[in-house]
């Protein structure tokens, strides 16, 4: 058990208070390991918490840098540290938070290579993690290192916490949802949006399940799911059985390695095999000799070198063209699709672009499904425009 300083006794004195936490329980938190997976939304009001409440030695793994569209919501981070790693700019903070801790970064992807030995360094992970390939990965993890995951999600208003930990008897990420979704039908943040506030009810949430854990105290959520709604300040609590027939924590579980073809699905439209792109449009040409998605470099090549067969239509809402926009395009939001399709050209090769890419492929879909014989999908969208042809387009 860690001794607590004076110092540190005092700090901490509205804990000691607590019949169930106490002197002990204190000092259980100093003595504790906790890695938190994401330094975004939830990573960040998770990792505040923990680091305030004295958890001895906190992690914090990310691979991104800081944009300002992050601080609507990730409270790690402020103007002063955009441009700067997520890492370097959370542990600056969570040190100010409480000196009396030890804040280790880890910079850098988690892979099927590092996640085993990141994971053997710690006794709990906070999975603030926004994507599925890294958070099916992070579940499969913890289950062969014997770690209880504490998990979390949002999308838009709603919100999941559980902590999942089959060596203490509870389920896996797995034995509630096997797999991942199929590619494209799930939007990220970026395109579905989410209450920044909604963040902070979750990591928190997060982070006295992580506590508790860690600290000996409550009844962690093994074996339940709570779901909060952000509309209707609601909250419900759902019972969780391992099944017996998961591949990862059932009694005939066939995961025993790490394997990093198994984590490549990600929730961003699947990227068609390259083909030849084809700028000489007719208008009985078939849409099947036209790619149905291309790369913001081509699109870039057949702007410059073909701009008069060629029509860039951006399907993003006006709040989205204020912010940034591609020189030359038509901007005709999704919504409004329909009502323009008589005035939309059939003779010239339309390439539609949004913000990732997610909206655009559906408006490229039902464009082909109305018999024009000639759109393609602008990849990446916007933001993979200003990461490849302009780095000094503003981002959201």
């Amino acid at each position: 058990m860690a001794d607590l300083t004076p110092a540190e006794l005092a700090r901490y004195s509205r804990h000691l208070l607590l019949p169930e936490l106490g002197l002990a329980g204190q000092e259980r938190l100093k003595a504790a390991r906790v890695l938190v997976l994401g330094a975004g939304g939830l990573g960040s009001p998770a990792a505040l918490y923990l680091a305030a409440a004295g958890v001895g030695t906190l992690g914090i793994a990310d691979f991104d840098r800081v944009e300002a569209h992050n601080l609507q919501r990730q409270l790690l981070h402020d103007d002063t540290t955009v441009g700067q790693s997520k890492t370097a700019s959370a542990a600056a903070r969570l040190r100010a938070t409480n000196p009396h801790i030890t804040v280790v970064p880890h910079e850098g992807r988690v892979t099927t290579a590092n996640i085993l030995a990141l994971f053997a360094g710690y006794d709990v992970i906070v999975d603030g993690t926004d994507n599925f390939p890294t958070r099916y990965l992070a579940s499969d993890a913890a289950v062969l290192a014997r770690r209880p995951l504490v998990y979390g999600s949002i999308h838009q208003f709603e919100g999941q916490v559980a902590v999942f930990a089959p060596h203490l008897g509870g389920p896996c990420h797995r034995c509630l949802f096997p797999a991942p979704p199929a590619a494209g039908t799930v939007p990220n943040c970026a395109e579905a949006g989410v209450l920044g506030a909604l963040c902070g009810v979750i990591g928190s949430l997060q982070a006295l399940e992580a506590l508790k854990l860690a600290a000996g105290f409550g009844t962690p959520l093994i074996g339940r799911l709570l779901l909060a709604d952000a509309l209707t300040a609601g909250f419900r609590t759902l019972t969780l059985a391992p099944d017996p027939a998961c591949p990862a924590c059932g009694p005939k579980a066939t995961l025993r390695e790490l394997r990093a073809e198994n984590y490549e699905t990600t929730c961003a439209p699947p990227v068609p095999a390259q083909r030849q792109l084809i700028v000489d449009v007719v208008t009985d040409a078939p849409a099947g000799e036209v790619p149905l998605e291309i790369s913001v470099e081509d699109t870039k090549r057949l702007l410059d070198t073909r701009s008069g067969a060629v029509v860039l239509i951006d399907v993003r809402e006006p709040y989205e063209l204020a912010i940034c926009r591609v020189a030359g395009s038509e901007a005709i939001p999704m919504r409004q699709v329909p009502g323009h399709l008589g005035a939309l050209p059939r003779d010239k090769h339309l390439l539609v672009l949004c913000h990732t890419g997610m909206r655009s492929m559906r408006v490229t879909e039902y464009l082909r499904a109305q018999g024009f014989p000639a759109v393609s999908n602008v990849g990446g969208g916007i933001a993979a425009w200003a990461d490849q042809i302009e780095p000094g387009m503003a981002r959201y």
